[in-house]
């Protein structure tokens, strides 16, 4: 097959999986139906298999389609990528990063700094999102790097650790001494303070709750680390934050930690990211700058 025929049916078949229906990528890639359906057809028929389950509403990938757009997705990725370094003079390459608001702020930011003073003329992408989604997002060749929580199973994923994180619940002096009540059951009387339920660090709270079986009486959500540290600070009440964000305030005793019978588990953080071929050096030259 001609290898411009075997790309024109590669980006039909990209443009199907993502739309999850022939109409819409039809409109989308402006060709009619009929030629997306044999386009598909002969795709299928070329390598022998299925790789959609067609119903009335739209399609879905069979297990070998999700498996072929996994690695068309990441080419066509490669190619648009290359295209641009090749097309920059100065360009030394890119890198595209993904990590939590958190972790974004407190542990990428360094690196970062340090890695754009370095290298200048590299092209530097960061997405905001949740550990979780950073490490789909390596699984599916939408990022090279991602700064999250360790995933439970790494695949085939390298993953170099950054540490620990603790998390610990903090208030004013003031305000413990007016709960008035033993540490562990603070939950019952005072104002909890929590991330939303937009991110991992929440969810990993949320686990540890269900665990001990604890339901606040009194909850605040707010959606940003340095939020709950400053209303803690103001007395509003309890946050539940990282450690290491508040050990000014925890060695100037402007906030206290509670000490939990039952302390919450901490999560180790790294990055994670795929050693495939071709392999951005860029990966190793961002994770090694401050060392």
């Amino acid at each position: 097959m001609d290898i411009m025929d075997h790309l024109a049916k590669y980006k039909i078949f990209l443009s199907v999986a993502e739309c999850k229906s022939i109409s819409k990528a039809a409109k989308q890639l402006y060709i009619s139906q009929p030629a997306v359906s044999i386009a598909i057809k002969r795709l299928e028929e070329s390598l022998n298999t299925t790789l959609f389950i067609r119903r009335s509403k739209g399609v879905t990938l069979t297990e070998k389609g999700r498996l072929l757009y996994e690695s068309v997705n990441q080419a066509f990725h490669l190619l648009s990528e290359t295209e641009q370094i090749l097309t920059s003079s100065k360009s030394t390459g890119y890198l595209r990063i993904a990590a939590s608001h958190v972790l974004c702020k407190y542990f990428l930011m360094p690196y970062l700094k340090t890695f754009t003073h370095q290298y200048p003329d590299t092209d530097v992408s960061i997405t905001c999102t949740s550990s979780s989604n950073a490490c789909a997002m390596i699984e599916n060749g939408e990022i090279d790097l991602a700064l999250a929580a360790k995933p439970d199973k790494l695949g085939n994923s390298q993953y170099h650790s950054l540490g620990i994180i603790e998390y610990i619940f903090v208030c004013t002096p003031a305000y413990r001494n007016k709960c008035n009540c033993p540490d562990d059951e603070i939950f019952q009387y005072g104002n909890i303070m929590m991330l939303n339920k937009d991110n991992g660090s929440r969810t990993h709270i949320d686990n540890y709750y269900a665990k001990h079986n604890i339901i606040p009486s009194h909850m605040l959500e707010v959606n940003d680390m340095d939020l709950l540290i400053e209303f803690a600070k103001m007395g509003i009440g309890i946050s539940c934050v990282v450690k290491q964000f508040v050990e000014p305030e925890l060695n100037a005793a402007s906030l206290i930690e509670l000490n939990l019978t039952k302390p919450i588990p901490p999560r180790e953080i790294g990055f994670l990211y795929k050693h495939i071929q071709p392999f951005n050096n860029n990966i190793l030259k961002f994770i090694k700058c401050q060392s």
